[in-house]
């Protein structure tokens, strides 16, 4: 089974890098129809003498213009569909390799930084198909979010792999369960949260007239209305689970620890997430705040969880250390 895991992670990676691929194409077959659609213009701008050559001049140049953007936005569209497919079905190995890793362990596969970021990336992609079930206009973001899992996956495999161990003495406990799952959850929900906050920073910066190095993409993404939502939905419904989870860990570390809180370096970065999510969701609520201060705090805040993630597990030494490095 572990070998199995191993293997299914591999072709994991795998698949969401063609699920890139494909999202990339469809934007770059979303540019090449604005190009045709615009070139019959300024064809018929230096064709235009008399009426009956503008006439003649508007069939010739338009007809096989609009055909051909109307092929290529097929293709786009098939292009984007198959990134959907393609996201999926890397969504559906992604499960398997969680589930095998987790049968050769005989535990929950959450007992080190390897498991842990397979499990965060997994809910991530499982939340992003539920979100273009009810959304399917969103499609677009999933190039970023691909890459994201692309990243994550690959980092996961390449550099935080550890071969399967029992778990610590002290995590068996059933508030291993309890608790590694709700801030499994409420991470992989805030993975999922930054990518539509980075992606209507961009589109908000070209619907405001700028033309900065992301404006080819960001012309090609959905309204940065429609992102802000999507981003506010995701932390508003991720936040109180995430609460519960740092309330969980503190009611378990009384049980094993003796004290429900002691500044552990994993504890003081929990409460730096939750202090900074706080204040994104107080920003976005307050009329006064821009949209675009409170979508820098959800980013923010996602950086502090990459911190007690990576950061905490590799510079620090605590209680807390199961990371597996």
């Amino acid at each position: 089974m572990s070998v199995l895991s191993d293997q299914v992670v591999s072709f994991t990676a795998l698949v969401y890098l063609l699920a890139m691929i494909s999202h990339a194409v469809e934007y770059a077959l979303g540019n090449s129809r604005a190009r045709a659609v615009a070139a019959p213009a300024r064809e018929l701008v230096g064709a235009a003498v008399g009426a009956g050559a503008v006439a003649v001049a508007e069939r010739d140049a338009t007809a096989p213009a609009v055909s051909g953007a109307e092929r290529t936005a097929r293709r786009a569209e098939l292009a984007g569909r198959i990134g959907v497919g393609l996201t999926a079905l890397g969504a559906a190995l992604h499960l398997v390799g969680l589930v095998t890793r987790g049968l050769a362990a005989d535990r929950m596969p959450w007992g080190n930084m390897y498991e842990f970021v397979l499990t965060v990336s997994f809910i991530g992609v499982a939340a992003w198909l539920v979100v273009l079930v009810k959304v399917p206009s969103l499609r677009r973001l999933g190039l970023f979010l691909t890459l994201v899992m692309v990243l994550l996956v690959a980092t996961a495999e390449l550099v935080l792999y550890t071969p399967i161990v029992p778990l610590v003495p002290a995590l068996n406990s059933y508030w291993f369960i309890v608790h590694v799952s709700t801030i499994v959850f409420a991470s992989g929900l805030f993975l999922l949260g930054v990518v539509p906050a980075a992606a209507y920073l961009m589109r908000a910066g070209y619907e405001q007239g700028k033309r900065s190095f992301p404006y080819t993409l960001a012309k090609r993404l959905p309204e940065a209305a429609s992102l802000e939502r999507l981003t506010f939905v995701l932390h508003a419904f991720s936040f109180p689970i995430f609460t519960f989870a740092v309330i969980a860990g503190a009611i378990w570390a009384e049980a094993a620890w003796g004290r429900p809180w002691g500044w552990d370096p994993k504890e003081t970065w929990a409460f730096i997430s939750w202090v900074v999510y706080a204040g994104y969701l107080h920003a976005r609520a307050t009329p006064s705040v821009k949209r675009n201060v409170a979508a820098w705090l959800a980013i923010l805040g996602f950086l502090t969880v990459l911190m007690n993630l990576f950061g905490v597990n590799i510079f620090f030494e605590g209680l807390h250390s199961y990371g597996g490095l």
